[in-house]
């Protein structure tokens, strides 16, 4: 009987493929010997490729468990020790607070975030101004609140629109329970109208998704990574939108009018209208809604809208360390809309600690790689160049490696190496300054190439609204395709002739600091 058809292996790594499972323990038994008796180098890269592999894979199997697996080995063999990865952890300390109490809170914001892009999905006719202004609203909210919880808000969206129309169609009422998941009860025309009811939506969704992208990397608390980014800086929120602003700016504008040229063109799956009788329908849904909505329910609405407008006011004056402010959100949020007892709350927690625990991963891999010093020749390399091909270097490094694998994996890695190159004094802080954002703007940018990059691309095309909409792997690539390829390149044009220069002007205005190598911030953060 082979190993894995025994209940034992059935039970490793789940559902995932036989030939998953046998390659993640091939990667167990090959890096021990690579390690002992070829090199620690090898064996770190080794280790590395592994892991990223198990990123590419996250459709077979969510990458905790199988790069877990790796950590502990390698901590285990040596190749890097708890305490280095305990020194990770806490330098990354304020984004795991992010990612626990930030998004927690936003969940309870979810009623509000849902009645006002029902509203707009509604009552806005024209295609091409709703696609603006999805992609549009997208990215500020992920300014100000964080990608994964905007798609989340979205995607559910996008589900109780489908549910509805599909359970009329069917021949039920609003109050009836329905399946929206099998299509027998359908008939032909409400077939044609279902199918082109999903091309809407996947257009919509891709505007929706871009938009997180194109929101997420202007702020500290936009990413993951860009807190992580923020906090080796010693940017406070303000500082760190007006150093990115000379890129993300323009690729803001860039992505908003590559949007409006997939519309008017209508390739590349996009332009697709929503059809009149799910329209009639979906409209019809909303004003019943307005009619059972109680003053309590209003209420809470406008409860939700305060505390929203305390986020924003908290994180622009920096009143607190952002996790804080979400754990501020959270209980405000839950003691004024009557939310009392311990599971309604826990229920928050539970979009974000799946991919908190996967960042505790990704710091022993980061450790390896510190230890090992597998990224120096890279550095080396990159820091022999003269002028700014130095940054344009860090950002073209960044992107290529963050289309195929993790943002915040390969941004957490080289803004580490950075740090240490300035505590070593072997550039400057004005040049690590501008590494810093070409290294943000680098793993953010053109990561939107594939499901793999984004988290929120991830949590898209892993979304019980996929198959509804008949959203795969490779539709969601070439529907990514025009975006990445002019965000990138605006992105990579405004690194070399932008960055520096308006950063300089920046300066004179005294709108961002001069700092000073060996600053408590950074020193606290590069762990020097």
């Amino acid at each position: 009987m082979s190993l894995f058809a025994s209940p034992a292996g059935r039970n490793f790594l789940g559902n995932s493929a036989t030939w998953y499972k046998q390659t993640i323990v091939a990667f167990l038994i090959l890096n021990p010997i690579l390690y002992f008796y070829v090199s620690p180098y090898v064996a770190g890269w080794a280790l590395v490729l592994e892991f990223i592999f198990t990123l590419a894979m996250a459709l077979k199997c969510y990458p905790l468990q199988p790069g877990g697996l790796l950590a502990i080995e390698a901590v285990a063999i040596g190749m890097t020790s708890p305490a280095k990865v305990m020194h990770e952890i806490e330098g990354g300390l304020e984004v795991i607070l992010l990612l626990v109490f930030m998004v927690a809170g936003i969940y309870f914001m979810k009623s509000l975030l849902l009645f006002g892009f029902t509203k707009i999905l509604v009552n806005v006719r024209n295609k091409v101004v709703l696609s603006l202004l999805f992609s549009a609203l997208a990215a500020v909210l992920s300014a100000f609140l964080d990608a994964l919880t905007v798609t989340a808000v979205i995607i559910s969206i996008s589900v109780g629109f489908y549910s509805i129309y599909h359970k009329v169609a069917s021949g039920k009422s609003f109050e009836h329970d329905h399946d929206h998941m099998t299509d027998e009860e359908l008939n032909k025309q409400d077939e044609d109208d279902l199918e082109g009811f999903r091309e809407f939506l996947r257009s919509l969704m891709m505007h929706a998704a871009v938009g997180t992208a194109l929101g997420g990397v202007m702020t500290l608390v936009g990413e993951p990574q860009n807190i992580i980014i923020g906090t080796v800086a010693g940017w406070d929120f303000g500082e760190f939108f007006l150093r990115m602003a000379p890129v993300t700016i323009p690729v803001f504008f860039t992505g908003l009018l590559t949007c409006l040229a997939l519309e008017l063109t209508g390739t590349f799956g996009y332009g697709s209208k929503i059809p009149p009788r799910v329209l009639k329908i979906l409209k019809e849904f909303d004003e019943h809604e307005t009619g059972r909505r109680t003053s309590r329910d209003n209420a809470a609405l406008v409860a939700q809208a305060l505390v929203g407008v305390w986020l924003v006011i908290g994180l622009l004056m920096g009143a607190a360390d952002v996790g804080l402010i979400g754990l501020s959100v959270i209980v405000l949020i839950t003691a004024f809309n009557g939310i009392t007892e311990e599971h309604q709350i826990g229920h928050a927690f539970e979009e974000a600690l799946p991919f908190t625990s996967l960042l505790v991963v990704f710091f022993a891999i980061v450790g390896v790689i510190s230890d090992q010093g597998l990224f120096r020749p890279v550095i080396q390399f990159v820091l022999s160049l003269e002028g700014n091909s130095q940054i344009t270097a860090f950002y073209v490094a960044n992107g290529v490696l963050s289309a195929i694998s993790d943002n915040v994996f390969v941004a957490t890695v080289y803004i580490g190496e950075v740090a240490d190159a300035l505590a070593n004094g072997t550039i400057d802080r004005a040049t690590f300054d501008l590494m810093a954002v070409a290294i943000n703007t680098g793993t953010n940018i053109p990561s939107v190439a594939t499901p793999n990059g984004q988290a929120a691309f991830l949590f898209l095309l892993t979304s019980a609204l996929a198959p509804l909409i008949r959203l795969s792997y490779m539709r969601m690539v070439i529907m990514a395709l025009p975006y990445t390829i002019t965000m990138s390149i605006v992105g990579y044009i405004a690194v070399a002739t932008l960055l520096e220069p308006l950063t300089q002007k920046l300066y004179d205005a005294n709108l961002i600091t001069h700092h000073v190598s060996g600053e408590k911030n950074n020193d606290k953060a590069s762990g020097h």
